[in-house]
């Protein structure tokens, strides 16, 4: 009679022994190298630590460890499992935008998603009553603009506060100019000048670079930030853009930035 139990607790142990690692999530990849069982068997093993909400699955193939601590939720936050699915799909990543600000200390409004860049192919992104994770693609970005930021299940890629600005103004419509300058407000006393124009010069969108200097120069009055981004323009090729690219195209061009105001802005703070 014990085979059978030994059978029916297998994958419970083997959580147990992951998150005595410090792990909060598994791939069935893993469970498969394993335990050399029918697919069956598996399927029914997780489909019951779901139902018992010990596990949530992410996505096919993946699955998050709902420890104690978490049980109300039905979640673990996921910046405990996203370096290992980023990994689970051989995938560069990055923590980026409303995430990153607020694993900086700007955190005004704590974000709903959890915001990820990563390289093509996207993916889709997942939203349900517990977990909302949003993709965003990037051609390329480089490696010092990233640094690694520790969690309770290890580290993380994290944007730099430099970088995070950027993104910000690069992906504006998704995240919206008045959340913006609400995250820059706090953001922007953890930018370093010399810091910003080394990741502007590297930065390829330019566009994004005069969105930001023209919300620190006009909106925030921020001179030595806004400085350091007109020194990395001087180096490129500008043409006038819309702040929101999105909107009408109507507005007044700032000389300095060549950047049209086309929205009103209505901040937090």
């Amino acid at each position: 009679m014990s085979k059978p139990a030994i059978q029916y607790n297998y994958l419970e142990d083997f959580i147990k022994k992951i998150r005595s690692l410090g792990m909060y999530s598994f791939s069935l990849a893993e469970v498969k190298e394993k335990f050399k069982i029918s697919d069956k068997a598996i399927n029914q093993s997780l489909y019951r630590l779901k139902t018992k909400k010990q596990i949530a699955q992410i996505r096919k193939g993946f699955y998050a460890i709902i420890s104690p601590e978490y049980s109300n939720q039905g979640m673990v936050p996921a910046a405990l499992f996203i370096d290992d699915l980023m990994q689970s799909l051989n995938k560069k990543y990055y923590v980026g935008l409303l995430s990153a600000a607020a694993l900086h200390g700007a955190a005004h409004q704590q974000p709903m998603e959890f915001f990820v860049i990563t390289e093509k192919p996207a993916l889709r992104k997942i939203n349900n009553r517990k977990l909302k994770l949003s993709f965003y693609v990037k051609k390329n970005w480089d490696a010092e603009d990233i640094i690694k930021k520790k969690t309770d299940a290890g580290n993380i890629n994290v944007s730099t506060p430099e970088l995070t600005a950027l993104d910000l103004l690069y992906y504006t419509d998704s995240i919206g100019i008045s959340n913006i300058v609400t995250i820059l407000k706090e953001l922007s006393t953890e930018i370093k000048a010399g810091e910003l124009i080394n990741t502007a010069k590297r930065y390829p969108q330019t566009a994004a670079i005069q969105r930001l200097g023209y919300l620190l120069d006009i909106e925030l009055g921020n001179e030595k930030l806004s400085a350091a981004l007109l020194k990395a323009l001087k180096e490129r090729k500008t043409f006038p853009v819309s702040l929101a690219s999105q909107k009408s195209k109507d507005g007044k061009i700032d000389d300095k930035w060549k950047v049209m105001r086309n929205i009103n802005i209505e901040s937090d703070i």
